[in-house]
């Protein structure tokens, strides 16, 4: 299959989309079929007409950890042209970023989950460019978990941020192309934005059925197996529990110092059977994170190891698994009081799912059926 990036580097019709002076919105991932890195290609291409580059959180290399850690701005070393960090002083692209661009090029990795924050990456440029007589070009990568399953509430916008910013639900089934779009029809924004599609991709593809290596789209996403318990790992950034940051499996394994995983495993595997929840292994785990949550510290827990792709749901796998946890163990407090993605009042549990009725569900014993 061919990326949007691809069939730019391959046609002469798709390179003349690409009007006067040019930027580049990437990242580490954004690769061509040859594994050349978006930028250099653009330069290769077009030349002396790229005059700047943007970077979403993580920066332009895809170097940075976490949450509310910002990137500065920076000359590229090889090509002495600014890139601007769109995770840093703003998020949002300023009329002095924006000046003297012709035509914006965005081409993000993204991995299908809500919370990811390039998407919104995306939302805020293309806002930022209305009555700027700037062209966005967007080359359409894989959505890495499909495109065909869908799972989990639209937000409330009341609990709207840089995690979500449109009523789209944790697992969107949208390539960011095609993200792109949607958000141009649902804002009614008058933009000239042209979509460079992909070649060979379908709805039903995984990661692994495209036939391109992985690159990491964020420094804690290791692998692609990994993007398919994501939709429901990144809530686990929303409580105390290690989401397994400052391992070599973030956000595939999850535990705390106070979980003994063989004690709790055959009732939890009950529980998840119970109520439907199939095509996944947990594994029993221990690990020592080396950063972040327990850094150094013994944690016993799960890594989610998923075996059928069509049924397993990340989503509410992981809401059942949280609410095992919150009614099985003496875990206290369970949810993080520290800010999220520059919220600093409320839960980062509610900014993540966008309401504060899924955390209630969580805390209620009943066995109810999850609020969406």
């Amino acid at each position: 299959m061919r990326t949007g990036l691809d069939n730019l580097l391959l046609s002469s019709e798709v390179q003349s989309l690409a009007l006067g002076k040019i930027a580049y919105l990437g990242h580490a991932a954004s690769v061509s079929w040859r594994m050349e890195n978006g930028l250099d290609e653009m330069i290769g291409l077009f030349g002396k007409r790229v005059i700047k580059a943007f970077g979403p959180q993580h920066g332009f290399g895809t170097v940075v950890q976490d949450n509310m850690i910002e990137t500065s701005h920076a000359l590229h070393p090889a090509w002495k042209i600014p890139v601007y960090s769109l995770y840093g002083e703003t998020r949002k692209p300023t009329d002095e970023m924006l000046d003297g661009i012709d035509t914006l090029i965005i081409d993000l990795q993204d991995v299908g989950t809500r919370v990811y924050t390039y998407i919104w990456t995306l939302y805020l440029t293309m806002e930022a460019c209305l009555g700027k007589d700037i062209r966005i070009v967007v080359l359409d990568r894989p959505n890495p978990i499909g495109g065909i399953n869908i799972e989990g509430n639209l937000p409330d916008p009341d609990w709207y941020s840089f995690v979500c910013l449109a009523p789209i639900p944790m697992r969107h089934g949208k390539t960011i192309g095609e993200m792109a779009v949607w958000f141009k029809e649902l804002n009614h924004w008058d933009l000239d934005l042209q979509v460079v599609p992909m070649t060979g991709w379908e709805r039903t593809m995984l990661w692994k059925d495209t036939g391109r290596l992985w690159v990491n789209p964020s420094p804690n996403l290791p692998t692609a197996e990994g993007c398919l318990v994501y939709p429901g790992t990144v809530m686990l950034e929303g409580t105390v529990l290690s989401e397994g940051r400052g391992t070599t499996r973030s956000l595939e394994q999850f535990g705390h110092p106070a979980i003994d995983p063989y004690y709790l495993r055959k009732e939890l595997l009950k529980y998840l059977k119970d109520n439907n929840l199939e095509g996944m292994v947990l594994r029993p785990v221990h690990f020592q994170p080396a950063f972040h949550k327990f850094a150094g510290v013994l944690c016993g827990g799960y890594q989610i190891h998923v075996i059928d792709p069509d049924l397993f749901q990340p989503w509410k796998t992981m809401l059942y698994i949280l609410k095992f946890l919150y009614h099985h163990t003496d875990i206290r407090p369970f949810w993080s009081e520290k800010p999220y993605e520059y919220q600093f009042d409320g839960l980062a549990i509610d900014w993540i799912n966008g309401t504060s009725t899924i955390r209630k569900w969580i805390e209620e014993s009943k066995k109810v059926e999850i609020p969406i």
